[in-house]
């Protein structure tokens, strides 16, 4: 097995349990918060409930990342961002970005902080679920166009 076969695994695996936990979040935890929750308690209860997975998030962006950079790197395919056909490896990055801004920057340094003193709990918990469903629906589109592209599609 060659190490672009195994940055392969990887990174279908990493983005697999990324993607899998942001839908599980937004599609099961949100949800079951907002039916079974005070709206006042929802926020909190979230936080608590994300801290399990939040480290792992983390993992799995950073393998994603660092096994898609290498991918590119290695069989020289910097070009695709040039070309229009190949929409779906900005659709990627972008995605990665995103998540990768989130969870090492905006929220360890800002976000939680404001999460924690907030004092629209049920607004802020509104806003965070519809930021999840964009996130989402940014990446299943990210990745329907992954693997499409990937096998000749567009």
């Amino acid at each position: 097995m060659d190490d672009f076969t195994i940055a392969r695994i990887v990174h279908v695996v990493a983005v697999l349990m990324w993607i899998g936990g942001v839908a599980f979040v937004t599609t099961v935890i949100m949800p079951a918060l907002r039916r079974d929750r005070e709206a006042a308690d929802r926020l909190a209860a979230f936080h608590r409930i994300e801290n399990g997975f939040a480290w792992q998030a983390k993992i799995w962006v950073l393998l994603a990342g660092a096994s898609g950079f290498w991918m590119v790197w290695r069989t020289d395919m910097w070009s695709r961002f040039a070309d229009p056909h190949f929409w779906w490896m900005w659709a990627m990055l972008l995605v990665w970005l995103v998540f990768t801004i989130m969870l090492f920057i905006l929220e360890p340094l800002f976000l939680h902080k404001r999460m924690a003193a907030s004092p629209h709990p049920q607004l802020d918990f509104q806003r965070m679920e519809r930021a999840h469903r964009i996130l989402l629906l940014a990446s299943i589109i990210a990745a329907i166009g992954a693997v499409g592209g990937s096998h000749g599609l567009w």
